[in-house]
C-alpha cells in the first residue's frame, strides 16, 4: 500500500484535459486486506490488518484500522495498542500473488506497455490507444478489476510516471485523479517536500536547514544550486520538483500465461451461450499471443457454478498454437456444464514460448491465421465490439479432445 504523503489541496480535480497524460499508475487499495475480505465479508467495515504474530509487523491495514493510526511496517504490538479491537489475519502470500497475477492480466489487456513494480501496483503507457482516452481507460480498469476480482483499485493519470504515482496516492481510496499536463506544476506545488521520490528524513532536514520547506521552494533555486548542494541526487530532486521525469514505462515482465474470465450476475444455463463466451475469450487470448509473438502449449478453463465451487481443467497440445480456433476447440472440449448453471467462465493459455503457430501451415494453408490477424487489426482500430467471431474462425463440426 502507498504511504506517500498526501495533501488535501492536491486531491481536487484540475480539469478534464487528458490529451497529454498517457501514463497511468494503478495501485490496489489495502490489497492484502481486501483479498482476505473476499473470504471474510463479515469483517468489512471493521479495523482489520494483515501481518505476522505479536512480534511481527503489519503488512496491510484496512482504512478503518488506519483511522486509529495503524500503518504498514508498524509492529503488531504497537498497532494493537493504538487499536485494541484490531483484527489480525495471518499473511498468505500465495493467494495475494494469484490475485495479483490476474489483476496484471486485466491491465495487460489495455496495453502491452505495462510495468509491474510490486505485487499491487503497476505503470501503464496508453499512448497507443487511439480510440479511448486515458480517463476512459482508467475508469474501465477500475470497473473490470472490481467486477472480476472483487478488489478496489485507484488510478493516477498524468504526463509522467512520478506525477501519476503521486496522483494515485491522492485518489485513494477507490478513486482516480487526473493531473492535466498544464496543471502539473500547480499540482506539485501543493505537496510537501517528502512527496518527491527519494526525499527521506535526512534530505528533508538538510533542505529545511536551508529554508527549503516545500516543492515550490525547490523551484526558487536552480538545477546547479541543487547539484552543488546534493550532487546527482540533487539534480534528480530538482527535475522531479519541476515536473521533469523522462523515465519510460519499461516492460520487464515475462508472461507465463494469458487468460480472460468473466463473472455473471445471472447464471448461464445454456451450453451454447457459455461456448459463445468461451469463443470470444479464445479470440482475446489468441490476439494477445500474436501481439506478443508467443505461442501456447497448454489450454485451461475455469468454471464456477451456482454454489461458488470452482473447477479448472486443462489440456496440453501436441504442437503450440496462437490460433483462437484451436484454443476454443480444446476449451470447449474441456467444458462440463454444471447442472445449476455457470457463474464464471474463463479461458487461459499457458506454457508460453516465442514463436509462430505451426497450425498455420497445416490448417487451410494458413488462411485461418490470416483471418484471425485481420480480425486483430479490425478490433485494434475500431474496438473489440465492432465485430464478433463467426463460423470462419470457429472449429469445424463438434470435434472434441
Amino acid at each position: 500500500m502507498s504511504r506517500a504523503p498526501r495533501s488535501q489541496a492536491a486531491r481536487r480535480m484540475r480539469g478534464g484535459d487528458d490529451s497529454q497524460t498517457p501514463i497511468l499508475h494503478v495501485d490496489m487499495d489495502a490489497f492484502f486486506v481486501e483479498v482476505e475480505l473476499l473470504e471474510r465479508p463479515h469483517l468489512r467495515g471493521l479495523p482489520v490488518a494483515v501481518g505476522g504474530a505479536e512480534r511481527g509487523v503489519v503488512t496491510s491495514a484496512s482504512y478503518e484500522a488506519r483511522a486509529f493510526g495503524v500503518n504498514s511496517a508498524m509492529p503488531v504490538g504497537q498497532a494493537k495498542r493504538l487499536c485494541p479491537n484490531l483484527i489480525m489475519i495471518p499473511v498468505r502470500h500465495g493467494i495475494y500473488s494469484t490475485v495479483s497475477r490476474r489483476v496484471m492480466e486485466i491491465l495487460g489487456e489495455f496495453t502491452p506497455l505495462l510495468e509491474q513494480i510490486s505485487v499491487d501496483e503497476a505503470f501503464l503507457d496508453v499512448s497507443g490507444d487511439r480510440k479511448h482516452s486515458p480517463v476512459q481507460i482508467a475508469q474501465e480498469i477500475r470497473r473490470r478489476v472490481r467486477e472480476q476480482e472483487g478488489v478496489p483499485a485507484s488510478v493516477g493519470i498524468a504526463a509522467t510516471k512520478h506525477v501519476a504515482k503521486i496522483a494515485s496516492a491522492h485518489a485513494k481510496p477507490d478513486g482516480f485523479l487526473l493531473v492535466p499536463k498544464g496543471q502539473t506544476q500547480a499540482f506539485l506545488d501543493d505537496l510537501p517536500l517528502e512527496a518527491i521520490w527519494g526525499v527521506g528524513e535526512a534530505t528533508r532536514t538538510r533542505l529545511r536547514q536551508r529554508g527549503i520547506n516545500s516543492i515550490a521552494d525547490v523551484r526558487e533555486l536552480s538545477r546547479d544550486d541543487f547539484s552543488r548542494m546534493l550532487g546527482k541526487s540533487g539534480v534528480n530532486l530538482w527535475e522531479l520538483a519541476n515536473g521533469i521525469d523522462p523515465r519510460q514505462v519499461v516492460t520487464t515482465r515475462v508472461e507465463k500465461s494469458i487468460g480472460k474470465e468473466e463473472t455473471y450476475f445471472e447464471l448461464l444455463t445454456d451450453r451454447s451461450e457459455v461456448e459463445a463466451r468461451m469463443l470470444d475469450q479464445s479470440h482475446a487470448c489468441a490476439g494477445r499471443l500474436r501481439d506478443r509473438g508467443f505461442v501456447a502449449w497448454r489450454v485451461s478453463i475455469k468454471v464456477r457454478d451456482a454454489s461458488f465451487t470452482t473447477i479448472t481443467r486443462s489440456h496440453t497440445l501436441p504442437t503450440p498454437t496462437n490460433l483462437a480456433s484451436e484454443i476454443y476447440r480444446v476449451a470447449a472440449s474441456l467444458l462440463e456444464m454444471p447442472k445449476d448453471g455457470v457463474r464464471l467462465i474463463g479461458v487461459r493459455v499457458e506454457n508460453l514460448e516465442e514463436g509462430e503457430s505451426s497450425q498455420a501451415t497445416l490448417e487451410d494453408d494458413g488462411r485461418v491465421e490470416q483471418a484471425e490477424r485481420a480480425l486483430d487489426t479490425i478490433r485494434k482500430r475500431f474496438g473489440t465490439g465492432v465485430v464478433g467471431p463467426g463460423t470462419l474462425l470457429s472449429p469445424k463440426g463438434d470435434e472434441r479432445v
